[in-house]
């Protein structure tokens, strides 16, 4: 038996989105103790402004978790302390958003655990799951890496695979994996309560691959690309920062929800072919558009926005102004 009758461990608890907070839950019912929770600081969100607690923070709370919310890790003697003051036998890392350095990374027992959502060593960096859908990977995943102070560079101690399929856009594939490393991480700490540090697999630097922080200028269409193209852009931009284009006008034309067409055009890429709201796209290819949403405007069906004279028949949107 791998659980026994091992003593639970006390976790240091590391995250800030949502995606962190599946892990968060797990562990707070597993038989481990959380014994503190460091989150990015409260800041400013949406168009109010208004300063908000990240979703880590809030369930921390929610669990009577002590919380330290500090602006930097690195040379701050502070946070440090505070670190060592719990006397952890491990951190659980899930998307903080702080680099770790050295200090904090051998301050717990067992030093931290990093939860990535991918096969590393693809797709280092800050948005993994929607680069694997963007650059057409056939699969993603969960990998669980004894951290170092590189950035997603740490052997990796267990690994699970998930297959991406048409239907596979961000928001959808960010739950799957959220779950999936909630479960991971909680089956290593049973491991390591029973027989200490985790045997880990170095890398493979040849493989690497990186996922920048997306801007919202990755979400502007290229329509000389073909419509396979654009429909995987449109699912790992979903839902941030979205996919969009601009009218000839040289408005900004969010596109919410849209499909494949099977049928062919001779038309030129970015023109906007019928009433039916398809769009010709690279190498003879079409995109029909179902819903978008015009500039400062709401969300509509393709027909309100025609009807609305947001967009036209025959006109060609543009990829850049």
């Amino acid at each position: 038996m791998i659980f026994g009758k091992s003593k639970p461990l006390r976790v240091i608890f590391m995250g800030t989105p949502e995606f962190s907070v599946h892990a968060l839950n797990a562990i707070d019912k597993s038989k481990h103790e959380v014994v503190a929770v460091f989150t990015q600081p409260p800041r400013p969100k949406d168009r109010g402004q208004a300063v908000q607690k990240s979703p880590v923070h809030e369930r921390a709370e929610e669990l009577g978790i002590p919380v330290h919310t500090p602006e930097k890790l690195k040379g701050n003697s502070d946070a440090i302390a505070e670190i060592e003051k719990y006397d952890a036998d491990i951190a659980v890392v899930a998307a903080y958003g702080l680099l770790l350095p050295l200090d904090v990374l051998e301050a717990p027992k067992y030093g931290c655990i990093n939860i990535h959502a991918s096969l590393l060593p693809r797709w280092r960096g800050a948005a993994p799951i929607q680069y694997a859908i963007w650059m057409w990977d056939k699969k993603t995943g969960i990998s669980i890496m004894q951290m170092d102070e590189g950035l997603d560079t740490g052997p990796v101690i267990t690994k699970s695979e998930v297959f991406i399929t048409t239907k596979s856009s961000t928001a959808v594939l960010h739950d799957v994996l959220a779950d999936l490393g909630a479960y991971l991480v909680v089956d290593v700490l049973n491991k390591t309560a029973a027989k200490g540090k985790q045997p880990a697999v170095p890398q493979d630097e040849s493989y690497a691959t990186y996922a920048n922080l997306l801007k919202k200028e990755d979400g502007l269409i290229d329509w000389d690309l073909p419509v396979f193209n654009i429909e995987r852009q449109m699912r790992a931009m979903n839902p941030w920062p979205s996919v969009w284009t601009y009218t000839p006008e040289g408005k900004r034309l969010k596109i919410v929800e849209a499909y494949l067409s099977d049928q062919t055009t001779q038309k030129p890429p970015g023109e906007l072919i019928d009433s039916s709201g398809h769009v010709a796209c690279g190498q003879g290819t079409m995109l029909r558009l179902i819903r978008v949403q015009p500039e400062n405007k709401s969300v509509m069906d393709f027909a309100s926005a025609l009807n609305g004279k947001h967009v036209k028949v025959h006109q060609r949107f543009r990829g850049e102004l």
